[in-house]
Order: C-alpha cells, then structure tokens, then sequence
C-alpha cells in the first residue's frame, strides 16, 4: 500500500517544477548538495515534551549547546524550528528556545517550513517520546507518532520537497500505524531511520558477530516496563541477530509466556541453558559498572553449567515475561523481560565458540551519551540523504513487540505473523566509540 494519493502526486509534480526536488524515482536534491559541505544543516523538530531527561531534551539540547550540553561542540546540525505538542511541560525547550532564538509553532506544517512557504530545512526530527498520553488495554503508550509523520510527509507534499526524517524509538506502538508510515516513507521516497539509541551504545564486553556469522542462537534480556524497555531490548537484540546468514527475512509467529510457562519453553529445549545464564550474568551488576566482576560471575556460571546450577539465579524471578518467536529461516527468538535485570543484555552462541555475551550500556553522564552517538547516525543521514542502518529493522521490532503484548492481553496465544515477513540487509554501522563523533558526518556511514 503506497498510501498516497493521485492528488498528492500532482501536488509533488507542481511543486517540482519551483524547487527542483523529489518525486518517486527522481534525484533527492538534498543528497546531492549534501556532498558539498560539512558545515551545519538546518532540522526542525516536531517533539511531544521538552522537559529534563527527555528524548527531546537528550537529542535537541546536544544541537542547541553541545555533545555534553556543556556550549562546547555538537552535531553539524541547526535547529531552525520546533513543535511542542505539550508546550504546558516543556518549560525547559521554551526557556532553551528563547536563549537560542529558535522559534515554536503551533502547527507541525509551521515547523517544518519555519514559518514560510516552502522547507527551508534539511531534515525533521520526530520524537514522539514522554508526556501524558493515554495507555491502551494491551499496555501500548499512545503517543502520536503517526499524527506526526502525517503532517510532516503532508508539508512533503504541499510544498513539493522530501527531506529526511528520524522517528525516535517505536515507527508507532501500534502495528498497522508502524506499517502505514513505514508505507507512506516508501511512496514518498523519505529517507528515514527510526529505532533506539541502545544499538549504538557502548558495549560492556566487546561481542564479535560479523555480518553473515552462522550463529546457532542468541538470547535478549530486558528490564523495566514491557512496552517501554521492550523495544529497546528487542531493538538491541534484533541489531545482533540480523548479522546471521541469509538474514533477515522476518518472522513467522510471536508469543509472550508468563511466569512458570517461561521457565517451561527452556526446559523443553527452546533455546540452550548456557546461553540464558550468560545473557544474564553479562547484566547482573552492570549498573555497579563493575566489568571484572560481571565478567568473573558469567565464567563462574558457565562452570557450574554441568552441575546443574546454571540457572538457579535467573529462576529467582518469579514473575519473568518471555517473548518467543520464530524467524522465517526458523532462527528461534528469545526475549526475557525480567523483574531482576538491571539493564539489557544479548549472549550469541556460534558453533565451535563459547557462547560470548554483552551487555548495552546506559551511561548517565556527560549528558546520557549513547544518544550522542544516535545523533551522529542521524547527522550522517541528513548530511548524506542515506540512512546509517536500515529502518526495517526498527519497522520488524515494532511488530514484533506489538504481536507480545497482543499474545499476552490473550493469554498467551501464539499469533502467526504474515505481515512480519520483512526482508532487508543489515549495515555494519558501528556501536559507541567506535564512531568519532567529530568527523565529518558523511564519512562515519559504513562503505
């Protein structure tokens, strides 16, 4: 479904023959002036809340004042422009707004034409995150993603010019939103990235999965509130899993398991033992930061594997949440989302290695850093008109995550997933610090 109209069509059509710019199959004009220079490019933001630790706050304050919110140097980026959906809590956007002479509007189409009558920017940030909006029956927060893009790809339209777009977090909590946008995106020809700041975080232990490794399994674990912490975990979990051969094609059916029902999948053979346990000793004391010790538990564990201790930890939590899931190629997905777990962790068992494991880091300071390095994907996009992975990854988490808490409302049920039969080829862009977040932006995207 193209999800854009005859009328539309000829609205870009229009608009093409003033500025130049893109219509399916015709050169993006914002790629190609974007080799020209390194200097900053001008974004506008449509945000949900600019308050403290927001993700408004941890992306657009490190354009307005610096990687380290310090007044050093930030992103070759400019904010032009903002829309506050819920200008009454975000006293800190307006006070930082004011200081950088950066105007709001109260309209998305105002935003993304900065008052006038064409896109004088070069890329929108979307971030629909935080805020008080309603929580459905299933547990999906109901931010206003797709109203964003909507109005965002309709100022596209209106105005005959495509530039690139980042979606923060989830396409939408909602799966045939995520797929409408995903849909609207391709007809237009946006280039867009979507997704979590956690696959591009610092790493606890280094975890060497190449692109094409024939991994035999894989273990995710989460923490925190399902919909939440969920897309980030699956978000980095899927960023490991993609680098299997032949991948990725997709998945063929999702279930969420409760409780005892989830220690009972890995006891009927579901994913192997040792695995779990070093998913979840390479997590156990991460928020101490204490790496030798998290690495000494993992190897202790794996010693004990054979005297059938492995697991006695992990299965103090009571209450975990499993989401199981089948890929195409028959991979099997594993997902714990556990009361006990401090952050999130992915362990890869390869055949012929011992299973290794990691564990994606939430550093709280200069300023919550692994969004620095999102932003630093998200420059390059802008600068280049190319996104620096691919936004199906994120369009297949958001589905995946949508079928668990769908599965689970239903007690368990295992849902057969057609429309997650999504194909694409990952990139071999690299987690924090391997990228230099002073280079020039389009030199950081992998070759």
């Amino acid at each position: 479904m193209s999800h854009i109209s005859r009328r539309d069509c000829l609205r870009m059509a229009a608009g093409s023959l003033v500025t130049g710019l893109n219509l399916p199959g015709w050169p993006n004009l914002s790629q190609a002036r974007s080799v020209a220079s390194n200097s900053p490019r001008p974004v506008a933001a449509v945000v949900t809340i600019y308050r403290p630790n927001s993700h408004a706050d941890v992306i657009l304050t490190k354009i307005l004042e610096g990687w380290k919110h310090d007044g050093g140097p930030g992103p070759a980026l400019k904010l032009a422009s903002i829309y506050l959906d819920q200008p009454e809590g975000s006293e800190l956007g307006r006070e930082l707004c004011r200081k950088h002479n950066v105007p709001i509007f109260e309209t998305i189409e105002k935003a993304v034409t900065v008052g006038g009558r064409s896109i004088p920017v070069d890329g929108v940030l979307s971030i629909g995150e935080h805020g008080n909006y309603p929580v459905n029956e299933v547990g999906q927060q109901l931010y206003p993603r797709k109203r964003f893009f909507e109005q965002i790809t309709n100022t596209f339209v209106k105005y005959g010019r495509v530039v690139p777009v980042f979606n923060d977090k989830h396409i939408s909590t909602i799966w045939h939103e995520s797929q409408w946008i995903y849909d609207r995106a391709r007809a237009l020809q946006v280039p867009f990235m979507a997704g979590s700041s956690l696959p591009v975080t610092y790493r606890s232990h280094p975890l060497d999965v190449p692109l094409g490794s024939n991994i035999q399994s894989a273990v995710g674990i989460g923490y925190s509130g399902l919909d939440i912490y969920g897309f980030h975990a699956l978000e980095c979990y899927q960023s490991i899993v993609e680098r299997r051969a032949k991948a990725e094609q997709g998945v063929k059916w999702v279930q969420c398991l409760e409780g005892q029902a989830a220690w009972k999948a890995i006891d009927a053979g579901w994913v192997d033992n040792d695995v779990v346990e070093a998913a979840y000793a390479v997590i156990s004391k991460l928020k101490k930061q204490i790496r030798e010790d998290a690495q000494t538990d993992w190897e202790r564990l794996r010693s004990e594997s054979g005297r059938g201790q492995s697991t006695s930890r992990i299965r103090d939590d009571q209450n975990p949440v499993l989401f199981q899931f089948e890929y195409l190629d028959g991979f099997r997905g594993t997902l714990f989302m556990l009361p006990s777990a401090l952050l999130t962790g992915v362990a890869v068992k390869v055949p012929g290695k011992s299973v290794t494991a990691t564990g994606f880091e939430e550093r709280q300071e200069p300023r919550y850093p692994h969004f620095a390095y999102l932003l630093k994907a998200i420059e390059a996009m802008i600068h280049t008109g190319r996104p620096a992975y691919p936004v199906e990854r994120t369009l297949l988490t958001s589905g995946i995550l949508d079928r668990a808490l769908n599965s689970r409302a239903q007690g368990g049920k295992r849902l057969a997933t057609p429309e997650l039969a999504i194909r694409y080829q990952p990139t071999d862009y690299p987690p924090a610090p391997a990228v230099d977040l002073f280079a020039p932006p389009r030199t950081v995207l992998p070759k």
